[in-house]
């Protein structure tokens, strides 16, 4: 008996349905203290853990916020850093509570705290009433999607359980609230302190009919397993054991997927049908959210790691730009034009931020221009992705519409967004011809437009001879600009680094600018170290055969580096300095230039001289 007893609560132990909630609201409203009232009063505290709280609590009065601040700092200064999560379970449901901390400086924690919730507990201090950590952690709720919220006015036991204080605080909340889309917003009167509404009805509080904290939790229905969604299956990897067997493996975020069901691989829009549904304990007939699996297609299709697997009837969008709303979590500013790494389900790509359309302040939810967004801002932000990707809008789906902003350089998580968009790149773009054309500047100027792409190590000496070769042009009547290579970067590439990713994007805005120079009918010098072959042969692709002249100033390592004019590579080598061409960085030679400059026997004048016999002799002056 006892044997099929235990099996049935096991039984019935592993059907139950799970809620996800957070708590959140300002500093020192309580959340830890009612989290922890809510643990113990439903039995889920061990003797054990008792008799620590006991033994750690001052006053002589158990202190149950000890149950939630793990970190010594918390229990040190009495606050939340970190969030706690905890598991718990009644004989209805199984619950699993983040405890997110209050302090503004902390917002980034909350955030990721209510990202996977399922619905928010927002104390109140009934003494303080709304704050603006309120206010913006509120916000941040709607924004993230949360539909459910219970508002639990706390420390009532500190006003003498005034209904005014009460009713005052409820009107305020449901002012904030109406606009922001919650499905159901419940006000509930508590002390954590003494255990009022928590999980026993308290006779404190008799103008007061609706539920109890913890019966609140039990009604309020989580967050839809989306079994009526259209089919997504974001790809993790793809699975080849043998020459026999190829599936694709991901856990399924929305909807339903059967064996028979037509389905496309998302984004390159390939049809195929589900022949196999393959799980660890067998096939399946038939798959629902959140289960892993893998899927065998009856046609061999292509599908990788990032792509995802649709319904074909409804597939997901494919943009290679989206808007979002992004919460910037990160102390160093969003740099506008930077290229960051975007991870949106399994999929991860390099996108360029833009700079934002406005401002959202998330106490008042008002708009405003903006140049860039700081810690814990919130802003709408247009992506320009390196690649097309599957998705859907966030409100739709949180799997497939949100995202997270990851800086290449220090691989720290900067910002979470949301996508509210996708925007498309214009396809009726055309050159504008000109009257005044690149023929009518050469006819005027008296002279044929060039670009000297000069490349070689830092130290080979290539603005000191481009430097010569203006000069030289310049007394002669020839219009010259020369692009440096450290003058860019103070500032039309002041916002790169110089990861590998970071120098193409220097070297292909400075082929763009060149471009439009030679356009003008300029013979435009460019002095940079553009490491890379297919850098430089991108940057050749721009103009036309006649028009680049790739010039190699070499020199060996050792020859530029005894040189180290500006002691760079003194810095390299003890490490101050990351990623400097020719010590960690690699630099790929011409492999057939226009012209090269040997700097170990040649004299800097009798380079540039070298360079105009060369642009004389290819026709410069005849138009």
């Amino acid at each position: 008996m006892i044997e099929l007893d235990l099996a049935a609560q096991l039984e019935g132990h592993q059907h139950k349905d799970r809620l996800r909630f957070v708590a959140c609201g300002s500093v020192d409203d309580g959340k830890s203290t009612l989290l922890g009232r809510l643990l113990y009063e439903s039995q889920q505290v061990f003797d054990d853990q008792i008799a620590a709280l006991e033994r750690d609590s001052r006053n002589g009065e158990i202190d149950l916020s000890l149950l939630l601040d793990g970190l010594a700092a918390e229990r040190e200064q009495g606050i939340t850093i970190d969030v706690a999560y905890r598991y718990f379970t009644t004989e209805r449901r199984t619950f699993i509570v983040a405890d997110a901390p209050g302090h503004e400086q902390y917002t980034r924690n909350m955030i990721t705290a209510a990202s996977t919730a399922d619905a928010a507990v927002v104390l109140i201090d009934a003494r303080q009433g709304m704050t603006t950590q309120t206010r913006r952690h509120t916000r941040l709720l709607g924004l993230l999607g949360v539909k459910y919220v219970a508002v639990a006015i706390n420390k009532l036991d500190l006003v003498d359980y005034d209904r005014a204080v009460f009713e005052r605080i409820s009107d305020e909340f449901y002012d904030l609230a109406a606009p922001l889309e919650f499905t159901g917003v419940t006000v509930i009167p508590v002390s954590a302190l003494r255990g009022d509404n928590v999980v026993e009805r308290s006779g404190q509080t008799p103008y007061y009919d609706g539920p109890t904290l913890m019966e609140w939790l039990h009604d309020v229905p989580p967050r839809s397993l989306s079994t009526n969604a259209p089919f997504r299956m974001p790809v993790s990897y793809v699975i080849r054991p043998d020459s026999e067997f190829r599936g694709v493996a991901g856990q399924i975020v929305d909807g339903t997927v059967r064996v028979g069901d037509e389905v496309v691989v998302s984004p390159s829009g390939a049809k195929t049908r589900i022949q196999r549904i393959v799980t660890f304990d067998g096939d399946l007939e038939a798959a629902g959210p959140e289960r892993s699996v893998t899927l065998v297609f009856e046609d061999e299709v292509d599908a990788s790691r990032g792509d995802v697997v649709c319904a074909a009837d409804r597939p997901a969008d494919v943009c290679d730009q989206l808007e979002v709303e992004l919460v910037w979590m990160d102390e160093r500013e969003l740099v506008p034009g930077r290229t960051y790494q975007v991870r949106l389900a399994t999929r991860s790509t390099g996108a360029r931020l833009s700079e934002p359309t406005c401002a959202i302040a998330p106490d008042t939810g008002e708009r405003t221009p903006a140049a860039t967004l700081q810690v814990n801002e919130i802003g709408i932000v247009n992506l320009a992705l390196d690649r097309p990707v599957a998705f859907d809008l966030y409100r739709q789906s949180r799997d497939m519409g949100g995202c997270i902003i990851i800086d290449r350089m220090t691989r720290r998580t900067v910002a979470a967004g949301m996508v509210t968009r996708g925007l498309r790149r214009a396809t009726n773009i055309q050159w504008q011809g000109l009257e005044v054309d690149k023929h009518a500047h050469t006819a005027l100027n008296g002279h044929r437009p060039r670009a000297l792409w000069m490349t070689g190590l830092s130290g080979a000496g290539k603005t000191t001879i481009a430097d010569l070769v203006a000069q030289q042009l310049h007394v002669e009547g020839v219009h010259t600009s020369v692009l440096d290579g450290d003058n860019v970067r103070h500032g039309l590439s002041r916002d790169l680094g110089f990861s590998d990713e970071d120098r193409d994007e220097n070297v292909r805005r400075v082929a763009e600018v060149a471009k439009l120079m030679v356009h003008s009918g300029l013979v435009v010098i460019v002095a940079f170290i553009s490491p890379f072959r297919a850098q430089r042969e991108a940057a050749r692709r721009l103009f036309e055969p006649d028009e680049f002249i790739e010039v190699f100033v070499d020199a060996p390592l050792g020859v530029a580096e005894a040189r180290d004019p500006k002691g760079l590579y003194r810095k390299a080598r003890a490490g101050e300095v990351s990623g400097f061409t020719g010590v960690d960085s690699a630099y790929e030679p011409p492999e057939h230039p226009e012209i090269h400059i040997d700097t170990t026997s040649m004299s800097p004048e009798a380079a540039a001289q070298a360079i105009i016999d060369h642009l004389r002799a290819t026709g410069l002056w005849e138009i």
